[in-house]
Parts: structure tokens; C-alpha cells; sequence
């Protein structure tokens, strides 16, 4: 342990501060932290920038934690026991080397915000508990590998950031027209042609809002208008010549694209480099 950390450490057993800031100070093992893992009125745990492999089970001791920020480390695999920190509001475990999330990892009550950005995950590796997060309003999935983003996705009733950029998504699902408070949609850098026309009533062009569409096979209707701006993308989807349109593709597409093995390939390649 460095002597940073360890300053850092003392001096927050010794004052009681419930955060906990350990950024850049080359960490490579929580459990080699002294005491941490037994300070139960820490609330905000700041790991990112460090050099750890994994997340010990022991870190469901830390019963009062709310914010969890393990951004860019080495991460492999998370415990099974963080799904019970029944306080936790914000956990961020972008730009690690996740391919899989944890068996019950759903079970989160009060989750807000979960960032997995720059990853390799995909829709096979979520646990089957996954969409019950119904108290998320930020979901950060970009930079991922999935494919196909299941229908279950409109139980995220309360989402109002979703991020999809850079995966290898072929489709959404008609659902994503379900999520009423959704302002912010990013879908761009994916392999999607067609959007469905649902998603023409979310409110997505308000000050306060955003979509992001660019760098997708788009049909020639969609290009046409996103030229334009998303504004005439949205009109676009509320017309019932579009409507039309967009069922005649679907039912023509049949069975989804191969997968774009040079594509993935390069985003692997990124994640390795940057590692």
C-alpha cells in the first residue's frame, strides 16, 4: 500500500470522514487496505483510476455505502454480495474488464445511477434479474458488445438517461417508447436501420433533453431527415407513412445481420490498448 493511501486511510479512521477518496494511488488490492473493509459509516468509496483486479465479497460489509466509484481498473468479475448494499444509489465500474454481471444482481432497492461503460458486456452475460432495477434514472451501457436489448427494458419506468453508443446493436425494441421520463437517448455507433415509431412520443427535443442517432446504417428516410437535424427525425417517426415503413422493414429483415466480427474485433482492440 502506498503511503498515500495509507495517509488517507488514517485519516479518515481518525475523523470519522464518511468519504473515502483513493483515486490514482496504484492500489492493486482492496483487502490490502488496513481496517477499510470494516469502516461501516463510509458512504462514498472513490477507487477509480487504480490498478485492481477484483472486488473482494467482504465490500457488503461497508452497510452504509451509497456511492461506489470503481472506475478504470482491472476488474474482471464483481461479487455475488454487492447486490446488498441495500443503500447503495451510484456505482460506476466503467473501463474495466467485466464481461458478465453478478447472479442477482438486480436485487439493488434504491440503485439511481450504474455506469458499466467501456466493458464487454452483452445481452447473454446480464443476470436474469437485471430489469427489476426499477429505481435506475441513469443507465450507462455504451462501449459494450451487446446486440439486442431485451423487451424487458420498459420496467426501467423511472430511467431518464439511457446510453447505447458503440455496441452492436441491430434493433430496439418497440418498448423503449414505454419510458415516459426518458430525456436523453444515445444510440449512436451501433448497426441500427430503423427506429420504432414509439419512440416518436418520448420527449426527446427539449431544452433539456437529447438524442443521439449518428453513425448508423440508417435507411435512406431516416438519413434523409437526420440530415435535417433529430427534430425532423422525431416528426418523421409520429407519420403514418413511416409507420408503414418501418413494418415493412422488420417483417423483410427476418432473422437479424451477422455479427460485424471486424467492428467488434477494432472495439477490442481499443479496450486492450487503453488497458
Amino acid at each position: 500500500m502506498s503511503k498515500a493511501a495509507k495517509k488517507v486511510l488514517d485519516e479518515a479512521q481518525e475523523t470519522g470522514n464518511p468519504e473515502l477518496d483513493l483515486q490514482e494511488k496504484q492500489i492493486t488490492s482492496i483487502e490490502d487496505l488496513p481496517g477499510l473493509l470494516h469502516m461501516e459509516n463510509i458512504t462514498r468509496l472513490t477507487l477509480t483510476h487504480n490498478r485492481l483486479t477484483m472486488v473482494p465479497p467482504a465490500i457488503a460489509n461497508l452497510i452504509n455505502l451509497e456511492i461506489l466509484n470503481l472506475f478504470n481498473n482491472w476488474i474482471e468479475e464483481l461479487p455475488t454480495s454487492i447486490s446488498s448494499l441495500n443503500k447503495l444509489r451510484i456505482l460506476n465500474v466503467g473501463m474495466n474488464r467485466l464481461d458478465s454481471l453478478p447472479r442477482g444482481f438486480g436485487s439493488f432497492p434504491v440503485l439511481e445511477v450504474l455506469d458499466f461503460t467501456y466493458n464487454n458486456i452483452s445481452e447473454e452475460t446480464l443476470p436474469g434479474n437485471f430489469f427489476m432495477l426499477e429505481s435506475l434514472r441513469a443507465l450507462y451501457m455504451g462501449d459494450n458488445d451487446f446486440e439486442v436489448l431485451s423487451t424487458d427494458i420498459k420496467n426501467f419506468r423511472n430511467l431518464q438517461i439511457l446510453v447505447l453508443r458503440e455496441n452492436d446493436l441491430i434493433a430496439l425494441p418497440r418498448e423503449v417508447g414505454e419510458l415516459a421520463r426518458l430525456r436523453e437517448l444515445h444510440i449512436q455507433g451501433n448497426r441500427i436501420e430503423v427506429l420504432p415509431p414509439e419512440i416518436g412520443h418520448l420527449d426527446l427535443l427539449g431544452s433539456k433533453s437529447c438524442i443521439r442517432l449518428e453513425n448508423n446504417p440508417w435507411v435512406p428516410m431516416i438519413a434523409d431527415q437526420l440530415l435535417l437535424g433529430p427534430t425532423h427525425v422525431i416528426d418523421m417517426l409520429r407519420n403514418e407513412s413511416y409507420k408503414f415503413v418501418y413494418q415493412r422493414h422488420i417483417s423483410a429483415s427476418g432473422q437479424p445481420p451477422p455479427k460485424n466480427y471486424e467492428a467488434k474485433n477494432r472495439k477490442i482492440s481499443r479496450k486492450r490498448e487503453s488497458a
